[in-house]
């Protein structure tokens, strides 16, 4: 029986991500999940690919507002509700979406600890942020994540990456917002629809890794795994894939315990498998 083992969010884009024990589903993702960014003088997103520190930075859901800690102590309340009405056009890989300017303040506390000129913005309720087409139908929308609105992987999968590496590795390498046990390894390779719930997913497509998934996301060092290990049985087209995309119809909570109802595979990733 595959399982729910773990739940996680991002509130911050590239920001340390929350582990729950259970979340809500809203049209675009897990409830706060992503609906906030770091964008730099043009506007552009930030992430820790530019900017690896970005992980030293850990974040706390509070009764009113998100706690960010710095690895020095430092902290501030960010309010849930922006403290400004104005709106700009933010980049995110190819497409261009309204945000909010978040705070002055904000902005001035980020740019102190990270040493580089940023600023906060977050995703309205009447900014929709379309899913690729080409994986996804039109209406389906997601926040300020890479590409899709929830990426799962089962244990087994980091379980086996292990096996083959000198030192382990963490699930917050990679950044999932579903955990599973059960299954073999790479399993979720073939999810094509399965429920949580009362909710209904879609696997749509492999996620490409990036050197992202190399950094300690304790203290921010760059290291060669796993992408190197990877490499050597996970690549496909120059890309480097390591757990699911997925869509996904309707809302409501999911929790950790709860059971994934397989409704069917696919097998256009088969030979990945291990």
């Amino acid at each position: 029986m595959l399982q729910v083992s773990e739940l996680f969010i991002y509130p911050i884009k590239s920001l340390g991500g929350i582990a729950l024990n259970k979340a809500v589903v809203t049209e675009r993702g897990f409830e706060y999940d992503r609906r906030w960014m770091l964008v730099d003088e043009n506007n552009r997103f930030l992430s820790q690919r530019e900017v690896a520190q970005m992980a030293l930075l850990k974040v706390d859901l509070k009764d009113n507002g998100l706690q960010v800690t710095y690895s020095t102590g430092e902290n501030i309340l960010i309010p849930f509700e922006p403290l400004t009405h104005e709106t700009c056009q933010v980049v995110i890989w190819d497409d261009t979406c309204t945000a909010i300017y978040v705070s002055n303040l904000v902005d001035e506390w980020f740019t102190k600890v990270l040493g580089i000129p940023c600023r906060l913005v977050y995703m309205p309720d009447n900014s929709k942020r379309q899913v690729d087409e080409g994986y996804a139908p039109i209406g389906q929308i997601t926040s300020f994540a890479d590409a899709y609105p929830f990426m799962i992987i089962g244990q087994a999968t980091l379980d086996d990456l292990n096996s083959r590496l000198a030192e382990a590795l963490p699930m917050d390498r990679f950044r999932p917002n579903i955990v599973f046990t059960g299954g073999k390894a790479f399993e979720e390779d073939l999810l094509d629809n399965f429920t949580i719930g009362d909710i209904r997913f879609n696997g749509v497509k492999l996620c490409a890794r990036c050197i992202l998934t190399t950094i300690n996301q304790d203290n921010a060092v760059k290291a060669k795994e796993p992408l190197k290990t990877l490499a050597g049985y996970r690549r496909k087209d120059n890309k480097i894939y390591f757990g699911q995309n997925l869509i996904h119809t309707g809302n409501g909570t999911i929790k950790v315990g709860d059971a994934i109802g397989v409704i069917n595979y696919h097998y256009n990733n088969e030979k990945f498998l291990v």
